[in-house]
């Protein structure tokens, strides 16, 4: 094996050109220098120097080496500046937990730029509520999650708004922009009781005067609007997770936030993962003309 340490001196040879003065640069003396080479020598099985008086030249071999010391050197430098990020807090790994369509709408975005800063997230798929009581835990770092179900423990940050629509089945006779009232004689597919998107649905059924008869339930949105499809019933949905036809006047709205646990915002991994979360970026902007109104913290 080649000693790395030996590449330095071999680098510094060819950039000062005798042995002095690469000693010189290297704090090293003359003697330490020719030893030095000498035994690099040895490790590459190969001839590196050609001796004229006191300058020495780089023989090919010797010349293919320097360009592998360059190499060398960039990486262990690398290594060095990553080491040194990961102690000063602005390098590491951050755990998030986010629903299906923030991931898409957010996490996924953010991952090649935070990757590009030496910062790596490990990315759970879980619904709103679940990714609360994973931050409570500490099990994860940052929460995606629906705004009225972060508490003051929690440090909020908000990422996008988007308007529940109406998911019909086929055939169904509305089709335009739809009064929730005039669904008050149907089946209903709501998520599981604990899911945030549940309050939303019954809050906005009692706005338009009914409570919605539950036949179905489920927190896969894809299963929601399977059951749909099948006649099962009408559901109301965000619409980045299902495409359905808008709601008529005020449409209950999803305000999304990144939840930390108050305090660890001032974390320079994870102040940076949420800077680059809240980046504008092409769905985003497109979720933002959707919506209703601008989200607030």
């Amino acid at each position: 094996m080649i000693d790395p340490r030996r590449l330095r001196v071999l680098r510094a040879l060819a950039d000062h050109g005798t042995v002095t003065a690469a000693a010189a640069a290297l704090h090293l003396t003359p003697s330490a220098v020719s030893q030095q080479l000498a035994a690099l020598e040895s490790e590459a099985g190969h001839p590196l120097l050609l001796r004229k008086g006191r300058r020495v030249s780089l023989t090919p071999a010797g010349s293919l080496l320097v360009a592998h010391a360059h190499v060398v050197a960039a990486e262990l430098e690398r290594a060095q500046a990553t080491l040194d990020a990961l102690a000063s807090g602005t390098a590491g790994r951050v755990a998030v937990a986010a629903f299906a369509s923030a991931i898409t709408q957010v996490v996924a975005p953010a991952l090649a730029a935070l990757k590009e800063r030496s910062i790596e997230l490990s990315v759970r798929d879980a619904e709103g509520h679940e990714s609360v009581r994973l931050l409570l835990d500490g099990e994860i770092d940052v929460a995606i999650t629906e705004e009225h179900r972060a508490t003051d423990r929690f440090a909020r940050f908000p990422l996008y708004t988007e308007p529940f629509d109406v998911v019909l089945p086929p055939g169904h006779p509305l089709t335009g922009p739809v009064d929730l009232a005039a669904l008050a004689d149907e089946d209903w597919v709501v998520t599981l009781p604990g899911n945030p998107l549940r309050d939303v649905v019954e809050m906005a059924c009692a706005q338009a005067g009914f409570t919605p008869r539950i036949r179905h339930t489920s927190d896969d949105f894809r299963a929601i609007q399977a059951l749909v499809a099948a006649g099962a019933g009408v559901a109301l949905a965000p619409r980045n997770a299902v495409r359905g036809v808008p709601v008529a006047g005020v449409a209950p709205l999803r305000r999304v936030v990144a939840a930390v646990r108050r305090g660890s915002e001032d974390h320079p991994l994870i102040s940076a993962v949420l800077d680059e979360l809240r980046a504008p970026s092409p769905v985003r902007r497109v979720t933002s003309r959707v919506a209703a109104r601008p989200d607030h913290p």
